[in-house]
């Protein structure tokens, strides 16, 4: 299909050769400072923290039992194969917006805008919800050393968080003075946690009591309260199941439910602007990180599980959840407890940082293509950095975490990255025919196959979330839809350039898509 067919109406694409050509507009160029060890740490950083802290013990304790492990292993094949599609978009379309733009040059400008709005929910949202886990162990640490402190300050009917917007604050300050300094202070912080998490697995190997792994999975149950209707995962509605506690049923919604702690790796894409060599860096820091992770997640959920029975991990009547901290609590290994509790709080840090940076990075990329203000996409002279861009994600982040009283969104932020992989994995398939030209520094091996599976683990995934959260992302997508109408769709600049986006336009030497 020649590209001139597709320029017209809201499903007009945008050549891969007009993306890298964006790149070096003045007044909107990235700064090329990452390399191959910088994108595994962003990677490590952003996924090593709320799935080992806090979501390993309260899903095998709430939905899968000692299985937990195996829910991990089910995320991570679904992530795997999705990697592969990210790996040959990002090593061919070395430009900032990750799916985002993916989906410009392949799908059109429509479904670009829905994969957008769709990505605001996974980084905004996530950074919000993960600075208020943030806040709750910085409480935590300051009781450990003695100061009876609450991060929480209520105003009359307002209550006002300021743990999380003393980290949002501090976050983007250091993300709008330049991403090679963030990498740096994220490779700190992830050092420091990755080595407590090891001391975790290592400590916690010599509590291990086999007769906790059995039952394996435990035998379906009736679950917590609202565990029904609407709280009720989709795929156990159509099966029959009046519950998705424990059982086969518990497995596949813990699946979906630990894929938050993967939530994440999808950045190092959004950097791809911003690394020194995409073609081989890119899919190396996918892959690296991806691989170190999923091995510290079975580990950890192996040890956790060993240690104390399922039962002692269920939510408590008051709404406390149990953590990483609560089996070694149990057993009386306090010290262990109180490092972990330090080990959370230098974990959240970096996810939170991260989560905001593809934040940024999408909403620049967005901006740049008109279809939001324009001068979000600018970039300091000094820096390199959007910062613009950067202070409005952290104003509307810290207001989201501050004031607003979030809860568990974790599912809201599983759906939509899900639906991003998807897209990714379809379009990697419809690039290798509309562009079979492209030099693409990786290949997903066994194409069609692998794409296919990995649209059917994700939307087994989805499946496998609940009948509320559908409802959510329906109407946060319909939202979408009305900004898109009244705002991207008028102010397109591949709109406005009536579509003529050159199919020959040539790009910068050494972005690696000439011929």
């Amino acid at each position: 299909m020649a590209l001139r067919d597709r320029q017209s109406g809201i499903m007009r694409t945008k050549s891969v050769e007009q993306s890298i050509a964006d790149t070096d507009e003045p007044g909107s160029r990235l700064r090329r400072d990452l390399g191959t060890w910088d994108l595994i740490v962003f990677g490590v950083a952003v996924v090593v923290g709320a799935g080992i802290f806090t979501l390993s013990a309260s899903t095998a304790g709430d939905v899968a039992g000692p299985s937990v492990s195996l829910a991990f292993v089910l995320a991570a094949i679904a992530c795997g194969l999705a990697a592969l599609c990210y790996a040959e978009f990002a090593s061919t379309v070395p430009v900032a917006g990750s799916a985002y733009t993916f989906s410009y040059a392949t799908f059109g400008e429509f479904i670009a805008w829905i994969i957008g709005w769709d990505l605001v929910l996974e980084f905004a949202v996530g950074s919000a919800v993960v600075s208020k886990g943030w806040s709750e162990y910085l409480e935590n640490v300051l009781g450990l050393l003695g100061a009876d402190i609450s991060t929480e300050i209520h105003l009359g009917p307002v209550t006002l968080d300021w743990g999380a917007l003393l980290l949002i604050g501090v976050l983007t300050v250091l993300l709008a003075l330049g991403t090679k300094l963030s990498s740096r202070v994220s490779l700190v912080f992830t050092t420091i946690k990755v080595a407590i998490v090891l001391l975790v697995i290592v400590v916690g190997i010599f509590y291990i009591n086999a007769a906790n792994y059995s039952p394996f999975i435990p035998p379906a149950a009736e679950g917590a309260a609202g565990d029904s209707g609407l709280q009720q995962s989709l795929l156990s509605i159509f099966g029959g199941s009046a519950s998705s506690t424990y059982g086969i049923y518990g497995l596949l919604a813990a699946a979906s439910l630990v894929f938050f702690a993967f939530i994440g790796f999808d950045v190092v894409a959004t950097t791809a602007e911003e690394t020194r060599d995409p073609q081989r860096s890119l899919p190396r820091g996918i892959f690296g990180s991806l691989a170190i992770v999923t091995v510290l997640y079975v580990g950890v959920a192996l040890v956790l599980t060993g240690m104390v029975s399922y039962t002692e991990l269920r939510t408590q009547p008051d709404g406390t959840r149990a953590t990483l901290a609560t089996a070694f609590e149990s057993l009386g290994v306090n010290w262990a407890a109180t490092i972990i509790a330090f080990g959370a709080l230098a974990g959240l840090t970096t996810v939170v940082m991260v989560l905001m940076l593809g934040q940024i990075r999408v909403l620049f990329a967005m901006s740049r293509d008109g279809l939001l203000p324009r001068g979000l996409a600018r970039t300091s002279r000094q820096r390199g950095t959007p910062a613009r861009a950067t202070i409005l994600v952290g104003v509307v982040v810290a207001a989201g975490a501050t004031f607003f009283p979030i809860g568990a969104l974790e599912e809201m932020v599983n759906i939509g990255t899900l639906f991003a992989f998807v897209l990714v994995s379809v379009g990697v398939v419809m690039l290798r025919r509309m562009r079979p030209d492209l030099p693409r520094g990786f290949r997903t091996p066994l194409v069609p196959l692998v794409p296919v599976l990995s649209v059917l683990a994700c939307v087994w995934l989805m499946i496998n979330l609940s009948v509320e959260t559908w409802l959510r992302f329906v109407i946060w997508m319909l939202i979408g839809l009305v900004v898109y109408a009244f705002y991207g769709r008028t102010h397109s600049r591949l709109g406005l350039r009536g579509g003529a986006d050159a199919e020959g336009v040539s790009v910068r030497k050494g972005v690696g898509n000439t011929p």
